[in-house]
């Protein structure tokens, strides 16, 4: 779902809707890689295929991800470590600004072999300053994998959470959390984003919620961990770090789908808030 909606997003010609990730086209599969280029079926996708403002929710954190990670390039950080990275393609498409940076993207062995063979497949070139840790969640301790391929304690580092806290268990988050304390050093900075515990308690009071809810369900999947976006700041707290910007999903309409005039262009999925938080 999130690879199509990347995909989608980078062939839409209003500014509102478009985003760069033009290589998440590369990687689908080969006929959803042919139809996603008939405007037909790429409206049936947004409006029948994927649950209501989830497609501007994707668009709107791909805008705010991008961002921070370029920012991260421009800022020299030292390094920059995706979890869960998937078919992220950010190393790729910022490749000319990360000279000085190396890039990590952690996953389970399967996903980022896939990725790896699509790449191959695509002929898409991996510069030398990124790499590919393997892991199993279950079995392997994260920071033995981190300490074997090179990721560097203290370092000015930026870490990126991306669709992934909530479908973790609370002691899992917890653990991931007090490993990036124990590797980031001062100034680095975490991106994340979170579902509101409101859905975990099936309120069904955020727009879009219910029908969401019900294809995480239908995909065999479920969320674990939840964040009253009012705690925020307390959670980021607990775990040595600062909040230097929150967005739920108002203030992400606001930023990415507001006309000049003040007139809403889409609306978003209100499951979904995103942060940005500094370790001090």
């Amino acid at each position: 779902m999130t690879c199509v909606s990347r995909a989608a997003s980078s062939l839409e010609s209003n500014d509102y809707y478009h985003s760069d990730d033009s290589l998440a086209v590369k990687l689908l599969p080969g006929f959803v890689r042919v139809l996603i280029h008939v405007l037909l079926f790429r409206r049936f996708f947004i409006r029948v295929l994927a649950p209501t403002g989830v497609y501007e929710y994707v668009i709107a954190r791909t805008k705010y991800i991008d961002t921070a990670f370029k920012k991260a390039l421009i800022e020299r950080f030292d390094q920059i470590l995706l979890f869960g990275a998937g078919f992220d393609t950010r190393a790729l498409r910022f490749h000319s600004e990360a000279q000085h940076t190396r890039i990590f993207e952690l996953d389970a062995p399967l996903t980022q072999q896939a990725k790896i063979q699509q790449y191959r497949r695509r002929n898409l070139i991996v510069q030398s300053n990124v790499v590919f840790i393997a892991i199993d969640f279950d079995k392997e301790p994260l920071p033995h994998k981190l300490d074997t391929a090179g990721f560097s304690k203290d370092r000015r580092s930026l870490f990126i959470l991306e669709g992934l806290l909530m479908y973790l268990d609370p002691d899992s988050v917890q653990s991931t959390f007090q490993t990036i304390h124990e590797y980031a050093g001062m100034g680095s900075r975490v991106v994340f984003d979170y579902i509101q515990a409101s859905v975990l308690r099936h309120e069904n009071t955020l727009y879009g919620e219910s029908g969401l809810a019900k294809s995480v369900s239908k995909a065999g999947e479920q969320w674990r961990f939840g964040i009253d976006s009012r705690e925020i700041a307390a959670f980021a707290a607990v775990h040595g770090l600062v909040v230097s910007d929150h967005k739920c999903a108002q203030e992400l309409e606001a930023t990415y789908f507001q006309d000049e005039q003040g007139r809403l262009v889409g609306r978003m999925n209100g499951t979904h808030c995103l942060v940005t938080a500094v370790r001090r």
